[in-house]
């Protein structure tokens, strides 16, 4: 079957270019695809992978427009193949983690001032178990239509992982991770629910910012765009205290 893979080089010009391949497999995944193109047809495609287990999620790229893993995703006619959205292209389809993982300093996604209880219970451990499934494959990032024009919004998997903490018995100090999500945050969301819908671990970071938006009212936070008759480009329309 037929693919097209976009290759990026920045010291090619033009930078990108729309590579076609031909892929005499059946029934296998896209990563088994850019594989058996690299080893058998062209050495130099560059794309990144791991633990070929949808688990560690450094293959995920966009397919068709939609973000996938590509250990995954089952191969078909016509793929359209190209690098994660809102983050610097390496090459090809590998793309510079490091801005999307800085975010989860700015939302201190970590426990500032825990517990001495160090026991959890079972239900304790539930309530937090999704989130900490996040693989911060980037995918949420690259889809969030929000990043399109400000890319210093804090993104769908930091707020994510600050509502796990958040949400931890062992975390003292609720507040001081509810002030880290306000400017950029919880409130610039649309609640599209982009990132729920590409989240290969079936995380619903749309969810866990509505009730982070929640907790910021229980901390005397409003939505901004109150203050200014509902006229922001974002947060507009959702009252977190119904």
């Amino acid at each position: 079957m037929k693919i097209t893979v976009q290759r990026f080089c920045i010291h090619r010009k033009p930078n990108a270019v729309m590579a076609a391949y031909e892929v005499p497999l059946e029934a296998c995944t896209l990563l088994e695809a850019l594989y058996y193109i690299k080893e058998k047809v062209d050495p130099t495609l560059t794309f990144n992978s791991g633990c070929r287990s949808e688990v560690c999620g450094s293959c995920a790229m966009r397919v068709n427009g939609r973000e996938k893993l590509a250990c995954g995703y089952m191969l078909q006619e016509g793929d359209v193949i190209e690098p994660l959205s809102k983050s610097e292209v390496l090459k090809d389809l590998v793309v510079d983690h490091q801005k999307s993982h800085e975010t989860m300093q700015k939302v201190k996604s970590w426990l500032d001032k825990p517990s001495l209880k160090s026991d959890m219970t079972i239900d304790d451990e539930k309530r937090i178990e999704k989130q900490t499934d996040c693989i911060l494959c980037s995918s949420c990032y690259s889809a969030c239509p929000v990043l399109e024009v400000d890319d210093m919004f804090l993104g769908p998997f930091s707020l994510t992982r600050a509502y796990r903490y958040v949400s931890d018995v062992r975390c003292e100090d609720e507040k001081s991770h509810i002030d880290a999500v306000q400017q950029k945050g919880v409130w610039d969301c649309t609640l599209c629910g982009e990132c729920t819908a590409v989240c290969p671990q079936g995380i619903d970071p749309k969810n866990d910012i509505m009730m982070l938006r929640s907790k910021s009212v229980q901390h005397g936070y409003t939505d901004p765009s109150f203050a200014n008759g509902g006229d922001d480009m974002f947060g507009g329309g959702f009252d977190p205290g119904f």
